[in-house]
Parts: C-alpha cells; sequence; structure tokens
C-alpha cells in the first residue's frame, strides 16, 4: 500500500494542470463567515500544489501552505514562490510546524480524507485562535450525474480498482463533524471544467485511485476513456461538472 503522503508523488505535474478550482462563492463565504479577509493567516492543510492557496493569496490573505508530500509543494512553490503572503511549509495536518493560537482560519482543499483525525483535531485546536473557524472544501460529484458524468463513473469503477474505495470515504459527514465540532455547517455551489481531450486525460491521472502506465488496467482505461470522450465531446470539449461542498465550523475542546 502507497502511504497517504506518497501517493501523488509522480502525479504533481497533472494535478497542478487539471485539477478543477474552487468558485466564487466559495471564498465568498470564507470571507463572509469564516474570517477570511485581507492580512489573516489562514493555513491550508494539505495544500497540495496550491490551487486553494492561490484563490486565497488573491484574497489578501497570508497563507501558511502545509503541504507533506515534496513534489506536490515543489509545485506549489515553483507557481506561488514570488506572491506576497506565500509561506510553503514541510508539514502535515496532524504536526504543522506552525506555532500555537497562530491562525484566523484553517481550510483544507480535497485533503480531509487524508487525515488522520483524532490527531488532526488536536492540531487544529493548537494553532487556531480563540473563536477561529475551519473550513473544508471538496469538488464533488452532482447529485444528479449527466449521462457523460454516468458513463465516467462506471469507467472508474470498472478500471481504477481504487476509485470507489476513495471516493466512499470523501465528505464523510460523520468524520468532518467530529473535526469540525458539532456545530458543522455546509454549503454548496455549482462548479465546472471545460475539457478537450488532452485535459480529461490529465484530469483522471491527476487521481490517486488511476491505473499509471505499467499497470494492467491502463492501457484498456485510456482506450475507454477516448472512446467516452469522442461520443460525447461538442466541438472538442466535455463538460465535467462538480458540486463544491464547503463544510465549515468553529472547532473548540470538547
Amino acid at each position: 500500500m502507497i502511504r497517504p503522503t506518497e501517493r501523488f508523488t509522480t502525479r504533481a505535474g497533472d494535478y497542478a494542470r487539471h485539477r478543477p478550482g474552487y468558485p466564487a462563492g466559495a471564498l465568498d463565504l470564507l470571507a463572509g463567515r469564516c474570517g477570511l479577509a485581507a492580512g489573516a493567516c489562514v493555513a491550508d492543510l494539505g495544500s497540495g500544489t496550491g490551487i486553494l492557496t492561490g484563490l486565497l493569496l488573491e484574497r489578501g490573505a497570508e497563507v501558511f501552505a502545509v503541504e507533506p508530500n515534496d513534489a506536490m509543494r515543489a509545485a506549489a512553490e515553483a507557481q506561488l514562490g514570488g506572491r506576497a503572503g506565500f509561506h510553503s511549509m514541510a508539514g502535515s495536518a496532524e504536526a504543522t510546524g506552525l506555532p500555537g493560537a497562530s491562525i484566523d482560519l484553517a481550510v483544507a482543499g480535497q485533503a480531509f480524507h487524508w487525515f488522520e483525525v483524532a490527531p488532526a483535531r488536536a492540531e487544529l485546536l493548537r494553532i487556531l485562535r480563540r473563536g477561529s473557524w475551519a473550513a473544508l472544501l471538496w469538488n464533488e460529484r452532482p447529485p444528479r450525474l449527466t449521462p457523460f458524468l454516468a458513463e465516467y463513473d462506471a469507467l472508474l469503477t470498472e478500471h481504477a480498482p481504487d476509485y470507489t474505495r476513495i471516493v466512499a470515504s470523501r465528505a464523510d459527514p460523520r468524520t468532518m463533524g467530529e473535526y469540525l465540532g458539532a456545530a458543522m455547517e455546509v454549503a454548496t455551489f455549482p462548479n465546472q471544467q471545460v475539457l478537450d481531450f488532452a485535459g480529461l486525460e490529465g484530469r483522471l491521472m491527476s487521481s490517486s485511485y488511476a491505473p499509471q502506465k505499467g499497470a494492467p488496467e491502463y492501457r484498456p482505461l485510456m482506450a475507454r476513456l477516448r472512446e467516452l470522450f469522442d461520443r460525447h465531446a461538442v466541438e472538442g470539449r466535455v463538460v465535467m461538472p462538480y458540486e463544491t461542498l464547503v463544510y465549515f465550523g468553529r472547532p473548540a475542546p470538547r
């Protein structure tokens, strides 16, 4: 089994280029309810290649991007290293390396399912200033699948052995409630990507569950992906819809 912190080592390039961002409404929620503001100290936990970090920087925050994977962290540094307020940290949600009571808002984009909940919560309570917020953001499949997305989902179920297990563990309200507290709230926003075939292939290969070159399932998966794209593309593009979920709360000691 690949350790969670190492799963994306060979996928950092595809992740940086082809993963979706987060809609403006989600950032507006963080600003309106959770303390995101110019000059706020924000911890982006499991920050990956910096997709969410970049959006937080655009809001004027000072962002501490905490990422355990060297390749992912290097990709973020290459893209964001010259930006004011950007701090790259080799750490994890369980051991951030941040000073105690130093953070106004802690976030995690598409990363919480890799956390060990109990030690991550203890670390969250240590680094947050009293009364501060935390939020978990997800780009997930919408409740009603388009014909393209239904076929894409079936393709992954057949050819990506880890797909069902990993997707089932994401955005679990029970464990997120343990992390954020009983008063956790959730908001939803529409999101999408418009992808040519290279973009669709890169989006798939950015996922930890996708078989890589040399794996037995790789070639049949790619052949089926091409067939799927050709059936559904309009003017050389397909639409990948998402529902962006934001779970947020004020963690407090029990």
